[in-house]
């Protein structure tokens, strides 16, 4: 399947779905965007259903970091707009716009992607191939549909919702939206959340969920990571 898909050459147009790839294959699907963070801001768990939560300088971005934070279902108590976050999106949207697809595995894994960013994320975290920290979306005008969307997916919704709790500890958040008619699938959308190390005591997890291997479109979900355990 990986060969047939990176066959196709990219075509202008729309397209849209979730994805996530299978090693360096690069499948079309959800897709990430370009935006500039707004200073940290850390909103408590007492202000999620006021709309006060703010990220991003862009109507789109701003719009759909709200409905992630406010989400009824949103079980962490606090996220901060992390500026540096914003920035490895907007690079993230702005390569996968220029080579038409869509894809969590461009020169590195997310998780490597902070990294090289200059972030410390905890040692639990995975190396290559490891993503326990993006979720991308493509050809969705609007952030209510892609935030619906990306709900539809079950590894999103845990991940961007902190369904477990593996993903209740992250605090930190950057969301970025990108736009080219030139491009395959035009609007590019990405979310970055995740914890960075401290000098707190860590928690100790029984399983470490893994998205990376995971590929998701809008027809259906193929489960093919198995849940690590340390």
């Amino acid at each position: 399947m990986a060969k047939l898909l990176n066959s196709i050459p990219p075509k202008k147009g729309r397209a849209s779905g979730l994805f996530i790839t299978l090693n360096t294959a690069l499948f079309f699907g959800l897709a990430a965007c370009c935006i500039n963070a707004e200073p940290a801001k850390q909103v408590g768990a007492s202000e999620k259903r006021d709309n006060t939560f703010v990220c991003g300088n862009t109507p789109e971005v701003k719009a759909l970091a709200s409905l992630i934070f406010n989400d009824p279902k949103q079980t962490r108590p606090s996220l901060i707009c992390n500026p540096t976050l914003v920035e490895v999106a907007e690079r993230k949207a702005e390569d996968m716009a220029e080579r038409g697809l869509v894809s969590h595995f461009l020169g590195g894994s997310p998780n490597s992607r902070l990294r090289d960013a200059g972030l410390t994320l905890p040692d639990y975290y995975g190396n290559a191939m490891s993503n326990q920290v993006e979720a991308l979306a493509g050809g969705y005008r609007t952030a209510k549909s892609v935030w619906h969307a990306l709900k539809v997916s079950k590894d999103h919704r845990q991940h961007l919702l902190a369904e477990i709790p593996f993903y209740r500890e992250q605090d930190q958040i950057g969301v970025a939206f990108f736009k080219d008619y030139r491009t395959p699938h035009v609007e590019y959308w990405a979310v970055y959340v995740t914890k960075l190390l401290s000098d707190e005591p860590g928690n100790v997890y029984s399983e470490i969920p893994d998205k990376g291997l995971d590929i998701v479109t809008k027809d259906g979900e193929i489960r093919l990571t198995p849940t690590k355990k340390p």
